[in-house]
């Protein structure tokens, strides 16, 4: 059986292809990858079902319509890939934390959760400042 170091691709090899595909992506749709718009549009769309008078008087809204678009499937495209490719390669499994977290912040739930919301909201932040 091999080790767990020989499974996956190449790290190197996985970031060229991406990288080809985004330049390929953008020279012939002109669309750029990203996923923090659909985010936003999502929660527009959730709002929009729970008070539509709110999303209506919002400016961001008047300028990024909030739909389900080519970002908003490339997100769940992504989820999904990542599902796919955990399953064939038999590396899929339900944790409550991988065991990377817990060498780094212990097993409680309390530390971990805020070092996880604080490193998305970072990202996320950082990603809407860049444009996407």
């Amino acid at each position: 059986m091999p080790s767990r170091d020989d499974r996956g691709w190449n790290p190197y090899v996985a970031g060229v292809l991406a990288g080809i595909l985004i330049v390929l992506s953008a020279v012939l749709t002109g669309n750029y990858f990203g996923a923090s718009s659909s985010f936003v549009r999502t929660a527009g769309l959730i709002e929009n079902l729970l008070g539509p008078e709110h999303v209506a008087r919002t400016s961001y809204f008047l300028h990024y319509v909030p739909l389900i678009d080519w970002q908003w499937f490339f997100l769940v495209g992504v989820c999904l890939g990542a599902l796919v490719a955990a399953l064939f390669s038999r590396e899929f499994a339900w944790r409550g934390m991988p065991p990377m977290w817990a060498a780094r912040f212990g097993p409680g739930a309390p530390l971990r959760s805020v070092a996880a919301f604080t490193g998305g909201f970072i990202m996320l932040v950082g990603a809407r400042i860049a444009g996407g």
